[in-house]
């Protein structure tokens, strides 16, 4: 017979479920978790990568509007990449464009290592291989992105995308906090260096998933099947609602490009500050995200978008205005945990809309403005900071960033109403003589 105490543990037990982080997609899929664990390597060292390129450029020029634009030099590389890269993910095997695109990576970065160890590094090259960077990894993240879908069921699918996060958000805390260590101790080349060595790992593992030849007909790489993609989300307006909102969030309240200001002369420290504030968001996002066994059970996904960058853009209001750094780093930290819930459900809401052999083209364009929403949001912080102070370009992206969601949510019904009820189906698989195999 069931005990009062059997019962508590029950109730006990079903709410640490809903919780804990669902671990089902790694269980269930071999490939899947291959996937990952390759991501989870290289993330370590792409995220310490992500902090040198900005301190460098800053210790070199002096000049928050030149670490901005190092990233908006990175935005044409990625939007032409990301669009052409989406087309080639659907239509080649995407186990084999992973290991090509990570290949080209390790030899970049390799760049910025040789370049780190000259008296007097050239701008231009760090902007050069920076931009060369953007441009491969706007063909590598689609092309994992869209992989996903094929390797685990629909059922469990925000499960993934909740896995993804959480190394993702692991990767960005250990990578810039090691990274700051390591530039302070062992200098910007070691850095770089590391980076090489996790990508090196990461192809070693990728090499050993299946095959991931396209399972439809295609339309072969090219304008027509960009075209062919672009058409298909002006179908969805969830998608696109997605990709607004995303882009609202990291154009007006993305701080990435005022850390190094703000730790250096806001909150007077050093290269390990540096490190501390970039690691927060992602602190934030893998507590968000090792607690999202719930998102399960959440009905409405669109609308869950909205809330979260809602709180997003105001904790980064709240940031601009901390002098202290364990305040600073508490309100990156609440950011992060909404940026990683809207993630996963924008995720959700864009893989079940789109049926696979259109997956790496939208992937793409995802990727696209999730990358390149930042790095305009790098360059609109650099010259607001430049023109008034890192504070006031904090406070009043972050409010407008919270205002424009309201308005959007209100506007987008589409998205505020998206539930798996109205995934997309795949079509059956065809022999037309366009297919590219």
């Amino acid at each position: 017979m069931t005990t009062v105490e059997d019962r508590k543990r029950s109730a006990f037990g079903r709410v640490a479920r809903r919780l804990v982080v669902d671990t089902t997609p790694l269980r269930e899929s071999p490939d899947y978790r291959r996937l990952w664990t390759g991501h989870a390597v290289a993330i370590i060292g792409t995220q310490m990568t992500r902090v040198a390129v900005p301190y460098q450029v800053y210790v070199l020029t002096d000049s928050t509007l030149m670490v901005g634009l190092v990233s908006l030099a990175q935005l044409v590389p990625l939007l032409v990449c990301s669009l052409f890269g989406g087309s080639i993910a659907d239509a080649v095997d995407r186990r084999k464009l992973l290991i090509i695109t990570e290949c080209l990576l390790t030899a970049v970065v390799g760049g910025l290592a040789l370049t780190a160890l000259l008296d007097s590094p050239p701008i231009w090259a760090i902007f050069a291989l920076t931009a060369a960077s953007a441009g491969l990894s706007a063909l590598e993240s689609p092309t994992r992105s869209a992989s996903v879908a094929s390797l685990v069921r629909k059922e469990i699918l925000p499960s993934a995308f909740a896995l993804n996060q959480s190394l993702t958000q692991v990767g960005a805390i250990v990578g810039p906090a090691v990274g700051g260590v390591v530039i302070a101790f062992l200098g910007l080349s070691a850095t770089y260096g590391l980076n090489v060595a996790t990508l090196i790992i990461a192809i070693t593992v990728v090499s050993r998933m299946r095959p991931m030849p396209p399972a439809h007909a295609v339309t072969r790489p090219g304008i027509k099947s960009i075209v062919e993609g672009l058409t298909y989300l002006k179908s969805k307006p969830a998608v696109m609602g997605c990709f607004l909102a995303d882009l609202n969030a990291m154009f007006f309240g993305m701080p990435r490009a005022l850390f190094p200001a703000i730790a250096l002369d806001q909150l007077n420290g050093d290269a390990v500050t540096v490190g501390l504030l970039a690691a927060a968001p992602g602190i934030g996002a893998l507590i968000g995200a090792l607690t999202s066994g719930w998102v399960t059970t959440v009905k409405r996904q669109g609308r869950a978008v909205i809330v979260s960058i809602i709180v997003w853009g105001l904790a980064i209001a709240a940031f601009g205005l901390s002098h202290w750094l364990w305040l600073s780093m508490f309100f990156l930290m609440l950011g992060g945990v909404a940026d990683v819930i809207s993630a996963v459900f924008r995720q959700t809401v864009l893989q079940l809309s789109v049926p696979d052999h259109l997956r790496g083209r939208l992937s793409a364009t995802h990727i696209g403005v999730v990358t390149g929403g930042p790095l305009l949001g790098d360059a609109r912080a650099g010259a607001t900071a430049s023109a008034t102070s890192p504070a006031f370009a904090m406070v009043s992206g972050g409010v407008i960033c919270a205002a424009v969601m309201v308005l959007l949510g209100w506007r987008l019904t589409a998205l505020r109403r998206w539930t798996l009820a109205d995934a997309a189906t795949d079509p059956p698989p065809t022999a037309k003589s366009n297919a590219t195999t």
